[in-house]
């Protein structure tokens, strides 16, 4: 039985399928044919008007019609070919033509009926808004006159059989229009939905490249902070140890080297847009800092500050990812190599922070650090204390670098702007200043609800101290 049964579903599948088939065939010529009437309005009306015509000349043919009958059956379709373009010009000229047919006592014809295809076309274009229902008013006068005049008796039902085909021409025309703009409205909301998904990428490419650039600093102006340091060192121990000098060297050019590749890697994410689907900042997402160098005897002579990130040439190492609380150890230990005596303290309970969080808090170790190594000729020593609370995360860097004058200006203090902006993601500000019995402290507090970054930027009052902190630590002065 089951075979059987199977036998009967499939055929009757099979003659379901050839039942739709025509079905969709019909679908697909009619879309072709509104298609190239679209494309061809001036032929396709023209065809319904040649149509029009058949229509008419064959009665008149059998029944030996005149002169005037030929007359109307030809001039009232003339005008139907311009109707998409002149709606309710071509309907007053049909109109008038049927007017005077009837006035001249001509007998009712087919042709007639390019009355009711204007009047479609009039409210099917609905506009000027006052011309759909002037129209059908038309429209309903010309019934009635043709009812009291064609027929002798029985005026009322012929009235309202050709009312009724002027209410049929008329709905045609509200469902045409109605479609149209239907089709329309959902045309311009898939444009619009479109426009607003492009806009969106390109708003997530500009916070992606701004974000890069703020890496850009990071990464290489830091590399560039310990090539000066390292060209130094090595002047001042070239006449008394000139192979520890040539060692300074050798770490300058790689510093170098290693700063020239990441700063093409992230501009060119800057200046290019993204192949093959990749993330605007998807080369950056992983570079963190410079990678570290050997040991140099010279205070100047230091390693890049940072963790190491992804090169583009072939003996590039291996990607890692972005540095946070647990890389501290690492940056502080490449701080210690060049003479300074940094400490790292922790107190409290460690909480777990978000990437990003954890990347900020390492940054403005990193960037207070290199401030220091820059600008603190005179420091010995530099200590970074995190301190946990239930509420947020303290973080403090100092130095001792005395009072002496701040260094001449070479740049245009972006790091302690990055670090602001970093930290008024998470709702944080940052302060700093010099210290009353000398050196130099960054400040800063990160709410532990800042492991997700808050929207709209800093809260208004971490302003106050952004700005103080602006005001005297652009120039690094001591």
């Amino acid at each position: 039985m089951a075979p059987a049964a199977e036998s009967v579903h499939t055929r009757a599948a099979a003659r379901a399928g050839r039942a739709a088939a025509p079905t969709a065939a019909a679908r697909a010529a009619l879309r072709r044919a509104r298609a190239w009437s679209a494309r061809n309005p001036l032929a396709a009306d023209g065809g319904i008007a040649i149509g029009l015509w058949l229509l008419t000349a064959l009665p008149l043919l059998d029944h030996g019609a005149g002169a005037r009958e030929w007359l109307f059956a030809f001039a009232l379709p003339a005008a139907l070919p311009w109707r998409r373009r002149a709606p309710v010009p071509v309907f007053a000229a049909v109109a008038l033509l049927a007017f005077v047919q009837w006035a001249a006592g001509g007998d009712l014809l087919l042709a007639d009926g390019a009355v009711l295809i204007a009047l479609y076309t009039v409210v099917a274009h609905g506009s000027p808004p006052w011309a759909p229902p002037a129209a059908f008013a038309v429209g309903e006068l010309g019934a009635l006159l043709a009812a009291l005049t064609y027929t002798e008796r029985q005026a009322g039902y012929a009235f309202l059989s050709l009312s009724a085909l002027v209410v049929a021409a008329t709905a045609l025309g509200v469902w045409a229009r109605v479609r149209r703009e239907r089709i329309a409205e959902l045309e311009e909301r898939a444009a619009q939905l479109e426009r607003e998904r492009d806009q969106q990428g390109r708003l997530a490419a500009a916070a992606e490249r701004a974000r890069i650039a703020r890496e850009l600093h990071d990464v290489v102006a830091h590399s560039l902070t310990v090539m000066v340091a390292l060209a130094d060192g090595a002047r001042l121990t070239a006449p008394s140890d000139p192979a520890q000098a040539d060692v300074a060297m050798r770490e300058l050019s790689a510093t170098g080297r290693e700063a020239l590749g990441e700063m093409r890697r992230l501009l060119g994410v800057l200046r290019e847009e993204p192949a093959g689907g990749a993330q605007p900042g998807a080369a950056a997402a992983s570079a963190a800092g410079a990678p570290a160098r050997g040991a140099a005897p010279a205070r100047g002579a230091a390693p890049a500050l940072g963790v190491a990130g992804p090169s583009d040439g072939p003996d590039s190492p291996p990607l890692q990812p972005q540095p946070g609380i647990a890389q501290l150890d690492a940056l502080l230990e490449q701080v210690r190599r060049t003479g300074l005596d940094a400490t790292l303290t922790r107190t409290g309970e460690p909480v777990a922070l978000s990437p990003g969080a954890e990347l900020t808090v390492y940054r403005v170790v990193q960037e207070a650090l290199t401030n220091t190594l820059k600008h603190a000729s005179q420091a010995t020593g530099a200590a970074v204390r995190l301190d946990y609370a239930p509420d947020g995360l303290a973080l403090e860097v100092t130095d001792d670098g005395g009072t002496a004058a701040p260094a001449p200006p070479d740049g245009d203090g972006r790091g302690l702007a990055g670090m602001r902006e970093r930290l008024a993601a998470f709702g944080a500000a940052v302060e700093a200043g010099p210290l009353p019995g000398g050196g130099w402290r960054v400040r800063t507090r990160l709410p532990l609800d800042g492991a997700s970054p808050a929207r709209g930027g800093s809260p208004a009052g971490g302003s106050a101290a952004g700005s103080a902190a602006a005001a005297g630590a652009e120039a690094r002065a001591r």
